[in-house]
């Protein structure tokens, strides 16, 4: 996903363009011949829980609702 980003074909403000599961897809059978993972559901599946966990962690370090979260070093 990150080359996807850093080409730019598949970007449009500041999400991916349709067709770009497609393009994942023949990225990863390259690299893994025999997986046999298609865009869906297997990566969309992925993708759309990578959203949800980052967004729980992002909202749990630096959201509204960080309430004296931090990391304590003598444990």
């Amino acid at each position: 996903m990150v080359d996807l980003q850093n080409v730019g074909t598949f970007n449009a403000d500041m999400r991916f363009k349709a067709g770009y599961l497609n393009e994942l897809e023949r990225m990863l059978e390259k690299v893994l011949p025999h997986a046999m993972l298609k865009a869906k559901p297997n990566l969309e599946s992925r993708i759309r829980t990578l959203k949800r966990d980052l967004t729980i962690i992002y909202d749990m370090l630096s959201g509204k609702d960080n309430s004296s979260f931090g990391w304590d070093k003598h444990r």
